[in-house]
């Protein structure tokens, strides 16, 4: 029997069944009005899969920050629990990365794409493999999972448990004072910065601006790229 995660205060967890998506069911709640906190999870042992059910005080363009947060959450987490030359690194906009390779994603939702709009709700959810997903371990160089990396000590309770206490940190960090430390937090993790690179579009990645949007750099021009225009539309 698998035992139950423990939640940190303010955050509440409620399992899913195996063949159903976290996120789906967390989307599907929030727009029902499950309360703000509420984390949706699978027990599937091959990955980590959950989403949190955020209820926003503030227009999107700041409320999507908070995707930010999550993956601080997670890297904090990954780096709590995984051996300690474990590298772990986010690609922009949603990727996750353990020793150079992809290992994960975020995935984000809301019930409002007007920057300027209030959103009833913000869903974040993560995905991190913890075995392959198919083939044979290494057969893609550019894909990973946790145990391919040496943490078969961590499971995906363990690390659900971790991201809500690092995220729950994080979130209160950035709720009392702006989106500043959150940054300074991400940035070094961000392994594609002050580089060329070919998604979301060419160009060079400068870095974020104060709203946390991209600044992309193509010739002489410098364009800002927001999530927002990578959340899932429902």
């Amino acid at each position: 029997m698998i035992q139950s995660p423990r939640f940190p205060p303010l955050l509440t967890g409620e399992v899913v069944s195996r063949h159903t998506d976290p996120f789906d069911k967390a989307v599907s709640r929030a727009i029902a009005g499950v309360d703000s906190g509420t984390i949706f999870y699978s027990e599937a042992p091959d990955a980590l899969r959950a989403a949190l059910v955020l209820a926003p005080e503030t227009p999107l363009e700041e409320a999507i920050l908070a995707v930010y947060v999550a993956q601080v959450g997670l890297a904090e987490s990954l780096g709590a629990l995984a051996p300690p030359e474990v590298p772990v690194h986010f690609q922009w906009p949603d990727r996750i990365k353990v020793n150079g390779a992809v290992c994960g994603s975020v995935r984000f939702a809301a019930n409002v794409s007007d920057p300027d709009a209030h959103p009833d709700w913000l869903v974040i959810g993560i995905d991190v493999p913890f075995i392959p997903a198919s083939g044979e371990p290494g057969e893609n160089p550019n894909q990973t999972c946790l145990y391919e990396e040496g943490c078969v000590d961590i499971t995906p309770i363990a690390l659900l448990e971790s991201w809500s206490k690092h995220t729950l940190l994080w979130l209160t960090y950035f709720m009392d004072s702006g989106f500043e430390r959150v940054h300074n937090e991400w940035r070094p993790r961000c392994d594609t910065l002050g580089k060329m690179i070919d998604y979301p579009r060419p160009g060079l990645f400068v870095g974020l601006d104060e709203k946390g949007r991209m600044l992309l750099r193509e010739g002489v021009m410098t364009e800002t790229l927001s999530l927002i225009k990578f959340a899932e539309h429902l």
